[in-house]
């Protein structure tokens, strides 16, 4: 019988199928059943920079007697004598707003872990390097397994450099690895101007993986009402080719487990990124497209795959089809676009 488990950022995963960050994964209840169904992690729902800051500047903004009602006696006779005016008191009323969410999310975490048996991931979303550390220390405490950063920056600031934009990322990782000792997964985007080498530095920083590649939201237009929307929120099964050619081109040359993401909605396209090198998949779309049970489909068809071509473990298939492994490496380059125009002439 094939044997699904793996090693992933040092963690005994019992499948390479991780739940990723989702509103899915926000739950307790959700959460025992993505488990019930076989995956070998789970990522939780991100708490994000943005949320931390709209929560400060809302309590900035309320009137004494509402700011009064969610706080403690001693934090309500400061307000009295209105020395918020002040900027000590303005710094405590943010830093209040701050533990007050992310107390929720630690305490989450600890209920997780108290009752989950497979690995539990954190996730902290962030466009800055803004407070990484305090929140990422905060999080292990609360006992999770892992930490995945999920950081995005759209290089579209005319003023700012390819150098200043990956530099946030180095920043981020440097920060947080000063003030936690569990695994740090960096989650990212290939908005690079090369992206293979800043992939690669990245695995070199001390992280214990990366994860190609986070799903942004993409701006669309209303041409009716004239309004910006959101388009393509969930991936669709063609989605993973991207992720597949970065996979299996930095396979085996990076300083950190892989873990790809995207566009993971079968059996099929989890094995095919095992054969270029990915220790490990995330699927979230999937489990809004077609419900928990898809991951334990995903689970039995790998497992029916090694059986029938006679792989006793992931390890013995997993980068088969790397570039690094294969004959002729080109056909991750500009090789395959030409290949491809030419056979329809």
């Amino acid at each position: 019988m094939a044997q699904l488990s793996v090693k992933y950022m040092g963690l005994n995963l019992t499948s390479p199928v991780i739940a990723g960050s989702s509103g899915l994964t926000n739950t307790l209840d959700n959460l025992k059943k993505i488990e019930d169904n076989g995956a070998g992690a789970v990522v939780l729902k991100s708490i994000f920079e943005e949320q931390i800051r709209h929560e400060s500047d809302y309590l900035l903004n309320k009137t004494d007697d509402e700011r009064m009602k969610p706080m403690h006696k001693g934090f309500a006779d400061i307000l009295n004598k209105r020395s918020y005016d002040y900027a000590e008191a303005l710094d405590y009323i943010s830093n209040f707003a701050k533990e007050h969410t992310l107390n929720e999310y630690l305490n989450f975490i600890s209920k997780v872990k108290n009752t989950l048996k497979i690995p539990v991931i954190s996730s902290i979303n962030c466009i800055s390097a803004y407070d990484w550390h305090y929140f990422a220390k905060k999080i292990q405490d609360a006992g999770a397994d892992a930490i995945e950063l999920n950081l995005f920056v759209l290089p579209s600031d005319l003023n700012r450099t390819n150098e200043e934009n990956e530099k946030i990322y180095f920043e981020t990782v440097n920060s947080v690895k000063k003030f936690v000792n569990i695994p740090i997964a960096l989650k990212i985007n290939y908005y690079f101007s090369s992206v293979a080498k800043t992939i690669i530095d990245l695995s070199n920083s001390g992280i214990s993986s990366l994860v190609l590649f986070n799903r942004p939201f993409s701006p669309d237009f209303d041409i009716n009402t004239f309004e910006m929307t959101t388009n393509n929120i969930l991936s669709t099964e063609s989605d993973y080719s991207h992720t597949l050619r970065w996979v299996g081109i930095l396979s085996g040359r990076l300083g950190c487990d892989i873990a790809a993401a995207t566009g993971i909605h079968n059996s099929e396209t989890a094995i095919k990124q095992l054969l270029a090198g990915a220790n490990a998949v995330q699927t979230t779309s999937a489990l809004y497209r077609s419900g928990f049970e898809i991951i334990r489909k995903i689970n039995n068809g790998i497992s029916e795959w090694m059986d029938k071509h006679h792989f006793n473990a992931i390890d013995d298939f997993k980068g088969k089809m790397s570039q690094i492994n294969l004959k002729n490496p080109a056909v991750y380059e500009r090789v395959q676009f030409m290949k491809m125009y030419s056979s329809i002439e």
